[in-house]
C-alpha cells in the first residue's frame, strides 16, 4: 500500500491523530498506539504506520519518565521488559511473512478478548506474580513489532495486580521506552518526508502538554476505565480492519 502523506489534509489529519494518541499516552502512560495506529496505517502504509507509532510512542515515554522514574517497579518490570525485548524479534519476522489482514485480524482478536475479560471483573491469578510479567510482556513485545499494538497485555497485568493508575503510568512509560526502541531497531525508521516528521514532533509536543495538564484532573477510576475503552477500541477497529481486507 504506498503512502497517502502528498495532500495537506491528509498531513494534517496524520498530526490531528498523533496530537491525541500523545494526550492520552500521557494521561493513561499508554495508549498512543491504540489510538494512532489504524489511522496511521491507512494514511501511511502498514509498515510506516506502525514504526511512526513505535518512534512518537517511544519517545513521549522518554519525556513522561524523565518525571516519574523513582515510580517503576523494577521487580516486575525487568522480568517484563526481558520477555519483550525476546518477542519482539519473532512479531517482526511474523509482520513480514503474513499477509497483513491475516495478521491485523489476529491481534485484533486477541487485544479484544483480553480487555473484554477486564473489563467483566475477570481475574487471572497467574498476572499478579514474576510469571505474569514475563507472560504479559512475551505477548506485549511480539503485538508490538509485529502490529503497534503492545499496551494492552500490560494493562491486563496492571490490572490483575491492582496497580493504581499512579502506580501504573511510571512503569507503562518505563516499558514503553524499552519495548518501542527494540522496535524500531528491528523494524527500521520510518522513510518519511521532512514535512511529515515536523507535523508529528510538533503534535507530539501539543499532546504531551495538553495531556499533563489534563492529568491532574481526571479521577483514577475514569483514567483506568479510559485505558480500557482505548484498548477494546483499538482491538475492534484492528480487527475490523483485518477482516475487511481479507
Amino acid at each position: 500500500m504506498p503512502p497517502l502523506t502528498g495532500a495537506w489534509a491528509q498531513e494534517l489529519l496524520l498530526g490531528g491523530v498523533v496530537l491525541l494518541g500523545a494526550c492520552v499516552q500521557w494521561l493513561t502512560g499508554m495508549g498512543f498506539a491504540l489510538v494512532a495506529v489504524p489511522a496511521l496505517v491507512l494514511l501511511l502504509g502498514p509498515a510506516e504506520g506502525v514504526v511512526l507509532a513505535n518512534c512518537a510512542a517511544g519517545v513521549i515515554s522518554v519525556v513522561g519518565l524523565a518525571v516519574g522514574w523513582r515510580r517503576v517497579r523494577l521487580k516486575a518490570m525487568v522480568p517484563l521488559c526481558t520477555a519483550a525485548v525476546c518477542t519482539v524479534p519473532a512479531g517482526t519476522w511474523m509482520a513480514r511473512r503474513l499477509p497483513e489482514p491475516v495478521l491485523m485480524a489476529c491481534m485484533g482478536v486477541l487485544v479484544t478478548v483480553a480487555v473484554v475479560l477486564v473489563m467483566r471483573g475477570t481475574r487471572v491469578a497467574a498476572l499478579r506474580d514474576g510469571a505474569g510479567a514475563v507472560t504479559a510482556g512475551a505477548v506485549g513485545g511480539f503485538m508490538n513489532s509485529a502490529a503497534g499494538v503492545g499496551g494492552p497485555p500490560v494493562s491486563l497485568y496492571a490490572v490483575n495486580a491492582e496497580w493504581t493508575v499512579v502506580e501504573f503510568v511510571p512503569n507503562a512509560q518505563f516499558y514503553g521506552v524499552v519495548v518501542n526502541a527494540v522496535s524500531v531497531a528491528s523494524n527500521g525508521i520510518p522513510r518519511l518526508s521532512a514535512t511529515v516528521w515536523g507535523l508529528a514532533v510538533g503534535a507530539m509536543a501539543a499532546g504531551a502538554l495538553t495531556g499533563r495538564k489534563l492529568a491532574g484532573h481526571v479521577p483514577e477510576k475514569r483514567a483506568r476505565l479510559l485505558v480500557l475503552l482505548l484498548a477494546l477500541a483499538g482491538g475492534v477497529i484492528t480487527l475490523g480492519k483485518g477482516l475487511w481486507g481479507l
